[in-house]
């Protein structure tokens, strides 16, 4: 079954390649403390640097999941409290998870066709820390780049972490717009689950040490302390680590990746435009996301596509949460082939 979903979604074809290789060289077995596992972490830090564009000066950790970087950020980071700005699901729950730990945690939620208004943005003092979904996967919306330049500019005092979760690996970046960035490897990376990203700048990890939080078996000040070494602070997923720097070794320059979803999601966009009965989740094409691309119909004819697609030997990603009845979402991955969403847009085009 070819899969469409938005997370977890297809995997890289050579996989099963890379899964062979990881045993018989040995690193299965690995030990995290080993000079094995320690040139892998400064090779996958050295190819994020060649393959992403990650600046040099930026440290990148291993977590078990984006999930658990929202827990790591409050905790380990922010001083005060974080001011998120959001549209959907993954975004809410964010800053709930924030708000347990920082009780002055506040925010803004905007609508799905609705883009940052960065000159109406007012942020007081009590915030130390700006927190942006950059891409929600629930509702098939993203943040530019350039509204991020325009909070950077407005706000230079203030930290910002931004979730890439549905984009790190499928988009270009520009690292240096914000201090914390995050992901998963299940999305754009095309690997299995079970492996979270975690990249910070100087500037970030400047705050972290003054804060000075320790105690937790993920206290950041602990995982820097082990990074500066390329070792982690607990057994890692070695597994997940060694496919993940396959998956870089083997893919072309972020900017070769992007120029092509680009391409792809406009192909996908213009079939559900033409469509006689479905229509894009989000109609600003200014918000609309690059790497998940939402669509909606009624929810008997979003189960009838659902059903035939499946007949065809396709899954599409079912709507999140209020959306799930009268949306699908599909997912504009790298590891899905331009072979396979012409396909797909056959598929679409019936409908």
């Amino acid at each position: 079954m070819l899969t469409f979903s938005a997370g977890p979604s297809k995997v890289y074809d050579m996989m099963p390649q890379y899964l062979q290789d990881a045993y018989q060289e040995g690193i299965l077995s690995a030990n995290h403390r080993s000079a094995a596992f320690m040139n892998l972490y400064q090779e996958v830090q050295r190819l994020f640097q060649e393959k992403l564009h990650m600046p040099e000066d930026y440290q990148l950790l291993f977590t078990s999941s984006a999930t658990e970087n929202w827990e790591i950020i409050s905790q380990s980071i922010v001083e005060r409290a974080s001011f998120h700005i959001y549209s959907g699901s993954f975004g809410k729950k964010w800053i709930n998870f924030a708000q347990h730990i920082l009780p002055n945690t506040a925010g803004i939620k905007i609508d799905a066709n609705e883009a940052i208004d960065v000159p109406g943005l007012e942020i007081g003092e009590g915030f130390d820390l700006i927190a942006i979904t950059q891409n929600e996967t629930s509702n098939a919306t993203q943040v530019p780049m350039e509204i991020l330049e325009q909070i950077r500019e407005k706000y230079p005092e203030k930290l910002i972490a931004v979730d890439t979760t549905s984009s790190m690996a499928g988009i270009e970046l520009n690292f240096e717009l914000a201090d914390i960035w995050y992901a998963s490897v299940q999305k754009c990376f095309g690997l299995p689950a079970g492996l979270g990203i975690l990249i910070l700048s100087p500037r970030a990890i400047k705050q972290t040490e003054e804060k000075g939080e320790r105690g937790r078996y993920n206290s950041l000040n602990f995982m820097l302390e082990n990074a500066r070494s390329f070792q982690t602070h607990y057994t890692p997923n070695v597994l997940g680590i060694y496919l993940l720097k396959r998956v870089l070794q083997d893919i072309p320059e972020i900017q070769h990746i992007d120029h092509r979803l680009r391409d792809r999601i406009k192909k996908l966009e213009q079939c559900i435009i033409h469509s006689k009965s479905l229509r894009l989740l989000v109609d600003n094409a200014e918000t609309r996301s690059t790497t998940v691309l939402g669509v909606t119909g009624t929810e008997s004819l979003i189960s009838e596509v659902k059903k035939a697609a499946e007949v065809e030997g396709m899954q599409l990603g079912s709507g999140y949460g209020p959306l799930k009845p009268t949306s699908f979402r599909v997912a504009n991955f790298p590891a899905i082939t331009d072979i396979e969403i012409d396909r797909l847009i056959a598929f679409l085009s019936k409908y």
